[in-house]
């Protein structure tokens, strides 16, 4: 799915940065696809995680006050109803290390970038499990940017990582 959205973005007449804000803002690719497609398109290492990191923290605060809301409405439809069930139960499954260590592991959950976890669904899991807004924004900040700067490292200081040569 990373090459499809790399090539995308490669072949369409876009600004870079225009690009990676874009990809840092979808849910699932969020800052780390970002940081990887700014890699791809050359552009310089700072630039790159200001960019990705704004726009990967951007829709946190609407997810963390109106996520519920929304599903809560979308449910009266049949349409939706079921796959926005498998959603908050997939979440929920996410869940149990967040529980646990309430905020550090809603810091922890942000900032490890694997598959599943990312900005998107530590807020939607905070809604869910009805953590203090503000608090929970700022773990969820903070994860962003524990995993931008693990992901920094490892497509601009790993050299060759992804079969490319970095600008700082």
């Amino acid at each position: 799915m990373t090459d499809a959205v790399i090539n995308f973005f490669q072949n369409i007449t876009i600004q870079p940065e225009v690009s990676i804000f874009i990809v840092s803002l979808l849910p699932i690719l969020e800052l780390r696809g970002g940081l990887v497609l700014a890699t791809f398109m050359g552009v310089p290492m700072i630039k790159a995680f200001a960019i990705c990191y704004m726009a990967n923290v951007l829709p946190v605060p609407l997810i963390l006050l109106f996520i519920k809301s929304v599903f809560k409405f979308l449910k009266r439809f049949k349409t939706f109803a079921g796959v926005l069930t498998k959603l908050e139960n997939s979440a929920m499954k996410k869940s149990a290390s967040i529980v646990k260590k309430q905020l550090v592991g809603l810091f922890l959950f942000v900032a490890i970038p694997l598959p599943g976890t990312g900005a998107w669904t530590g807020a939607f899991i905070a809604s869910l499990l009805g953590m203090d807004i503000k608090k929970s924004f700022i773990a969820i900040i903070l994860g962003v940017l524990g995993a931008g700067i693990i992901m920094i490292t490892l497509t601009y200081f790993i050299p060759g990582l992804f079969g490319m040569e970095y600008s700082f």
